[in-house]
């Protein structure tokens, strides 16, 4: 391996390790019970749906027996979230910022918005 190529996969690796990480105790800021209103177009998908999730360290827990949700919160407040009810499954995106957030969701044959309020 030439020296260009070894100084490349340096710089590469260096970059890689000054990559901001999500920290336990800044993502911590979001910890707390919120209502998160689903919202959705098309009629057939059902609109208008609360659900409440746990978020502790930067982790997201359903806090009810029929949805189950999981996934992350990032220092900044960007959010990751799989609901799983069944079979059926959905996966959202978004921003919290306070307490409050939004962001979208999606599904195999549906979409939507959804809105969150830390309670």
């Amino acid at each position: 391996m030439g020296h260009i190529h070894k100084v490349i996969i340096a710089i590469r690796m260096l970059s890689l390790l000054a990559a901001p990480i999500a920290t336990p105790a800044a993502a911590a800021g979001f910890d707390g019970e919120w209502n998160v209103r689903i919202a959705s177009a098309n009629a057939s998908c059902g609109n208008g749906a609360t659900v409440a999730i746990d978020i502790s360290n930067g982790h997201v827990a359903s806090s009810g027996a029929m949805m189950k949700a999981s996934g992350r919160v990032a220092d900044q407040g960007n959010i990751s979230v799989t609901l799983a009810s069944g079979l059926k499954r959905a996966v959202g995106s978004g921003h919290l910022a306070g307490t409050s957030g939004s962001g979208t969701w999606r599904g195999p044959m549906c979409w939507g918005t959804w809105t969150a309020q830390r309670i």
